[in-house]
């Protein structure tokens, strides 16, 4: 790592976050940078505060930037004191300084020397040798503790190895005096922004044993991480305190219920009779019931003679709807919520653009007035895109439509602040979990048209909660569910299979080749070699690379996504000299590689399960590390957030769901069996638009179709709904 040392002079840009961008003028550097000695340069990073003219010592790297040019990047740094009588003397009789004139500075300089403002610091009574009055030497000694004051927090934050970044944050949240107070008193609230474990690793740096506040922080972590990893809403006692011990080595079974009282009254946990919910969860579940009853109770009967309407729009589109569809738009149209589901091939999107049309002639809207009267939203970027290319009416994730605000983690449309739109279809409504449903509700008016869209036998949100089940179950709202399915050729077969699949009755010979489906069957060895001949023989067709994905249930193993991305890499992008490419670990990335996005990036319009692919790699760019394309939007990734994308040839079929492809190959072996349930097989199946292509051992198949699996989510939205209607 290099260095410069030398004076701040001034800013160029600074963030709320502590990000800075400004001048330094360089005094010293290590042997590399030489160059830079005596010269105002550019820099950048996260700073607490910089004084103007003070002396610095700056680590880090200098890079180039394509806009900007030539920068130091900041990774640490420390203010250096005042070197020099003089310096000290101009130090002593700075506006940091109060009481102190210069001949009062000079004499302190002179009887103390080089190392005054330091010896001052250690012992105030050191002034009183130089001739000051107590009164004197009190003034100076606060006015220079005070100044030194956030450079001695920063030592002793960095000693417990908080990063720069983080330590600024705190000390813009806390202040100097408090930051200090919480890391020792009340260290785990900084969860909102630093990992749990690092949390805890710094604990055993200030406490050698556990205390009350560690086991009540390990409590509400064990609860987060049992919710999510299993999607439930509540937890039991038993499993809590095992969980405990499981994970902490913390034994609470004699004193569980005074913990549980401590974490009640500080609002982090609700107990009601049996059940142990976190504190924000038990009040997104309370709020979903409050809200969708809201807005059910502004049910209208609408006067219009719906039936004249969807002549019109059948001549119009060229169709005709059958009793199904033609149900499910009068129900969307006469109920301030309606619940809309159905397998692959059973017309959701017809129905979507039918109901739009007719919305907008029963209402006499222009086009123009249909985008402000009418939203459609999805929750990840690739489903709200396919819903607008089959609408043509813009479509939104629902986090941008919600203005998501990933520095505050908060959403800038809420309860105070709605978006009016009378008309909301919220499709793929199966990933949506308890705490985006109950934001978006947050952030609508109740007066609405909701249209809920999805397929209920599609695996159920990521996150804890399971919204679609329990609104349909509830039987509390309209529900129309689509079982006709709709061919695209006399001979296709992927609806018909998924549907089987999905009522566990499988009547097809699954070896028989279709139109758009076909199962080849090899051992788990001959895979990736089948994989091969497939995507070859697949683009001597003319079938290109972005519409062939392949699918797998697990990253590890032999046939592994991770194995899989290997091959498909050398096959889609092998090494060429002119590509650039960085190996990250054992992956390599390269120039032209198909990636997927994992995490949700408002600003830049990038969601969790996007795909792009890498235009550029920059290895001395660490601000601009790679470029990516992500369907027509350009994304800048910096080295720091590599680790937020990974090769997309193969994906998981859990990262796949929101998702279309054109055609799909889905290995089936074995090795995967802990994977394979029903659910699964469903959903990674139904991905396919075109073409679906098995490759491996068909009872690996069937074994998944009967492996029900899926264990039942802990959730009481339905019964909060059914209670309040008791």
């Amino acid at each position: 790592m290099e260095f410069i040392k030398g004076k701040y002079r001034s800013s160029i840009f600074s963030s709320e976050t502590g990000y800075k961008i400004g001048l330094f003028r360089v005094k010293e550097t290590s042997e590399a940078l030489v160059d830079l000695k005596n010269k105002t340069i550019t820099f950048t990073g996260y700073f607490h505060e910089l004084n103007a003219d003070d002396l610095y010592l700056f680590y880090g790297e200098y890079v180039y930037h394509e806009r900007y040019g030539y920068q130091f990047q900041v990774s640490s740094y420390e203010r250096i004191e005042p070197e020099g009588k003089d310096a000290i003397v101009d130090f002593l009789t700075s506006k940091f300084v109060k009481g102190c004139g210069e001949k009062t500075a000079k004499k302190i300089v002179e009887v103390l020397g080089d190392n005054a403002i330091q010896m001052i610091k250690e012992d105030k009574n050191v002034l009183l040798s130089c001739g000051l009055t107590v009164l004197q030497a009190e003034k100076i000694h606060t006015s220079i503790m005070s100044y030194y004051d956030s450079d001695e927090v920063i030592i002793y934050l960095k000693s417990l190895d908080f990063s720069v970044k983080e330590i600024t944050k705190m000390l813009s949240l806390y202040g100097n005096v408090k930051v200090k107070n919480i890391v020792q008193n009340d260290l785990y609230s900084l969860v909102e922004f630093i990992d749990f474990s690092k949390l805890d690793k710094i604990y055993f740096k200030i406490y050698e044993e556990t205390n009350e506040m560690r086991i009540l922080a390990c409590l509400i972590e064990v609860m987060k991480r049992l919710t999510f990893n299993a999607g439930d809403t509540y937890l039991y006692r038993e499993e809590l305190i095992t969980s405990m011990w499981e994970f902490f080595q913390i034994d609470v079974t004699e004193s569980f219920d005074a913990y549980i009282e401590d974490l009640e009254n500080k609002r982090q946990v609700v107990k009601k009779e049996s059940r142990y919910y976190l504190f924000q969860m038990y009040e997104d579940e309370q709020y979903i019931c409050n809200a969708m009853c809201d807005i059910m109770n502004h049910d209208t009967k609408m006067s219009y003679k719906i039936e004249d309407y969807l002549i019109s729009i059948e001549k119009e589109f060229g169709l005709s709807y059958n009793d199904e569809q033609k149900k499910a738009m009068k129900e969307a149209l006469t109920h301030s919520i309606c619940l809309i589901t159905g397998g692959p091939g059973t017309g959701k999107t017809t129905i979507i653009n039918g109901l739009l049309r007719l919305y907008q002639h029963m209402n006499g809207l222009t086009d123009l007035q249909m985008n402000h009267a009418v939203a459609l939203l999805a929750p990840t970027g690739r489903a709200s895109k396919r819903m607008s290319e089959t609408t043509n009416y813009g479509a939104s994730t629902i986090h941008r439509y919600l203005k998501w605000n990933h520095e505050t983690r908060e959403f800038g449309v809420n309860e105070y602040n709605p978006n009016e739109h009378s008309l909301i279809i919220i499709d793929e409504i199966s990933m949506v979990d308890n705490e985006l449903m109950a934001n978006l509700l947050r952030g609508i008016k109740h007066d609405c048209k909701l249209v809920i869209v999805g397929d209920e036998h599609q695996l159920p949100s990521v996150g804890p909660g399971n919204i679609l089940k329990d609104l349909i179950s509830s039987d509390m709202f309209s529900h129309v569910h689509l079982e006709n399915i709709y061919r695209q050729s006399d001979n296709s077969f992927i609806p018909i299979l998924a549907s089987e699949i999905k009522n566990v009755e499988i009547t097809s010979d699954i070896r028989e080749k279709k139109d758009d489906y076909n199962f080849l069957e090899c051992e788990k060895s001959k895979v990736k070699i089948m994989l091969k001949e497939i995507i070859h023989r697949s683009v001597q067709k003319g079938i290109k690379e972005k519409d062939i994905q392949v699918l797998a249930p697990m990253y590890k193993g032999e046939n592994g996504i991770d194995n899989l991305n290997i091959i498909l890499q050398e096959i889609f992008n092998p090494y060429q000299d002119h590509l650039e490419e960085v190996h990250i670990g054992p992956t390599i990335f390269r120039v032209g590689d198909k990636v997927i996005n994992l995490v949700n990036d408002i600003e830049q319009n990038i969601f969790n399960g996007d795909i792009g692919y890498i235009k550029e790699i920059n290895v001395k760019k660490a601000s601009e590390f790679m470029k990516i394309d992500f369907y027509g939007n350009p994304v800048v990734i910096k080295r720091e957030q590599v680790s937020q994308i990974r090769h997309a040839y193969a994906m998981s079929i859990h990262k796949s769901q929101g998702s279309e492809f054109n055609h799909v190959i889905i290995p089936m072996t074995r090795e995967y069996q802990r994977m394979l349930y029903n659910r699964l097989l469903y959903t990674g199946i139904s991905r396919a638009k075109k073409s679906l292509v098995l490759i491996g051992d068909a009872n690996s198949f069937l074994y998944a179709v009967h492996n029900s699996y899926s264990v039942e989510r802990k959730t009481t939205l339905k019964e909060f709904i059914m209670h309040k209607y008791d």
